[in-house]
């Protein structure tokens, strides 16, 4: 999920069971992810699944996985195995425009670390965030918290 204007990236590792069957990024009920970007510009969470990838390409953020496919019994990062990674030496190549890459969780960011490093030219910096999935029983309050870097970082460009 880019755009030509996209200023940062949310790097996630695969999507999980029910946003693979719904064909939408973060679609479990209880994945707090779009509570927490709606959040960090406090405005109210949008129904429609278009409508939010409309307010994340207002905001100019892109939204991708670190892996393309992978075999997985479950929802669970710890159960993907085989894993084969998508090109995003190609991809911020492209998008030149994007200067930070954010992490949604640890998974994503170990793995783009050992297949891709960070040394990505046109990146000024990287973030690992508190993963948004269920499985992490952080405190709402403490992830938002965390995630509200994306407004200083957007403010900044």
């Amino acid at each position: 999920m880019v755009d030509e204007k996209a200023k940062l990236i949310i790097l996630g590792s695969m999507p999980g069971v029910e946003s693979l069957r719904q064909n939408q990024y973060y679609a479990h009920k209880r994945n707090q992810f779009w509570d927490i970007i709606y959040g960090v510009f406090d405005e109210e969470k949008e129904e429609k699944y278009s409508d939010r990838v409309k307010f994340l390409n207002k905001k100019n953020i892109a939204l991708w996985d670190v892996i393309k496919q992978c075999e997985r019994e479950g929802s669970l990062d710890a159960n993907i195995r085989n894993e084969e990674m998508n090109n995003l030496k190609d991809f911020f190549n492209k998008y030149t425009n994007i200067q930070y890459v954010l992490f949604n969780g640890t998974t994503a960011k170990r793995l783009f670390k050992k297949y891709i490093g960070f040394n990505v030219p046109t990146i000024t910096n990287y973030y690992q965030l508190p993963s948004t999935s269920p499985a992490n029983t952080r405190p709402f309050k403490e992830k938002l918290q965390k995630w509200m870097i994306i407004k200083e970082l957007l403010c900044n460009i």
